[in-house]
This record gives structure tokens, sequence and C-alpha cells, in this order.
């Protein structure tokens, strides 16, 4: 097992889950935690040699211990309180995580199809470069508006090319403290970010795609937890 971190964010509030789930990465998904099939990966993979959990509070945490308890038993792991955004949550995963680590996964615990061969594709690229994303070809025309996202009616639209655009998904990987400054460094400039590639990015550095074949979708609103059911039964990873 190498000496690597994952950090597995469980922080967010699921508001666009619609009261379906109290906590969406603990909704059942074939018997498991949706998180449980997160960190299983992670401990499949080989590549790590610590879990951070990043949660919401104490009593996610408790729960997280429970469900959990036998990929807990076989790996390492800490526990980390998530921020009001995303890229607070991330610092303090980042905070948390050994400073013996070379290298950190990022990933969003809604996404539980990541596979661990995705994991083992990310580490190998981590070998010879110090940035890497999980990521999918774009297949849809996608279209850009040229300003004001609200108004939708009579709009003129820029085309985009479609085999420049990639959809970032996770993990992302990353040496630990280059990632680990550059969320320093976007917490001191007051920036905002979505992912851990936009924080690499704003500093300078270069970033290595993975590109996934397989379905990895992030658990969103009610119905995607039926698709990632199926899915998963049909061993789409």
């Amino acid at each position: 097992m190498r000496n690597n971190s994952a950090i597995l964010l469980a922080a967010g509030g699921g508001s666009r889950m619609r009261g379906s789930v109290k906590d969406k990465t603990l909704a059942p998904l074939l018997g498991r935690p949706v998180l449980y099939h997160s960190a299983k990966a992670f401990l499949d993979s080989g590549e790590v040699s610590e879990l951070v959990f990043v949660c919401r509070d104490d009593a996610q945490i408790a729960q997280i211990k429970d469900a959990l308890s036998d990929i807990l038993k076989q790996i390492p792991h800490k526990f980390a309180y998530g921020g009001a955004e995303r890229q607070d949550s991330v610092l303090n995963g980042l905070l948390a995580t050994s400073p013996e680590s070379k290298n950190v996964f990022i990933h969003d615990s809604a996404r539980p199809l990541v596979g661990a061969q995705n994991i083992k594709n990310l580490a190998a690229a981590l070998q010879e470069d110090e940035c890497a994303v999980l990521a999918s070809k774009v297949v849809d025309t996608i279209k850009k508006l040229d300003s004001d996202p609200q108004n939708l009616r009579n709009r003129e639209m820029l085309d985009l090319e479609r085999p420049l655009l990639w959809a970032m998904q996770t993990p992302q990987a990353f040496r630990r403290e280059i990632i680990l400054n550059c969320y320093k460094k976007v917490a001191q400039n007051g920036e905002k970010i979505t992912d851990d590639v936009a924080a690499a990015s704003k500093q300078g550095h270069k970033i290595t795609i993975v590109e996934n074949i397989y379905p990895n979708p992030k658990i969103t609103v009610p119905e995607d937890l039926a698709i990632v059911e199926f899915l998963k039964s049909k061993g789409a990873i």
C-alpha cells in the first residue's frame, strides 16, 4: 500500500435531493451506504494508506463509523469537519492528511461508481506528473451564452469545439504539498472555485487527464440513486 491519502467529501447538504433522504452519502445502495462504495474502491485499489472523511457534524461521524466499521478496521482513518463551501471542506480535509503522504486523492463521496481501477490509473499518472483528474469526453453538443445566464429567450449562442471539451469528475489527484498550497492561496485570495483542478490551474499547474470510459455519475437528485443502483448491479465499473 502506497503512502497516499484519500479525502472523501461527505459534508454536503444534499438540498437537491428534495428531502427524499436525510443524507445522500449514507443513503442505501445495494444494501450499503453510498459512501461505503466510494471508500471500498480506495481500499481495494491498494493505492492509499489513509482515508480522511470530511463530515458535517459529530452525528454524521458516528453514523459513518458504524456503517463503515469493516472498512475502518482495515485502514488508518481520520475525520475532519466541512466548511461553508466545498473548497473550505477540501482545505480542512487536506490539513487533516498525514504530512508524510506524497499524494492526495480528493473524491466526492456521492460518486460511488468510481472503481478501484480508475484510482490505480490516477496513481500511475502521478508517477510522472503532479496533477491528474478523472474525466470523460463530452458527447453532447455544448452551447455557450454570450452573457446574462438568467435570460433564456431569443439568445445568441456560441459554438464550442466538442473534441476539446472534457467533463471533470472525481477523484482529482495531486502531490499533497502542491494542492495544499494551492488551496491556501485560494482561501487567502478569497477566490471561488468549483473543483480542485481549478485551484491548481489558478497557480499555473498543468493537469493530466485520465480518461474514464465507465459511468461515474454524481448522485445529485433522487432519481440518480435508482440509476446508480442499476448501473452498479450490472457491473458498470
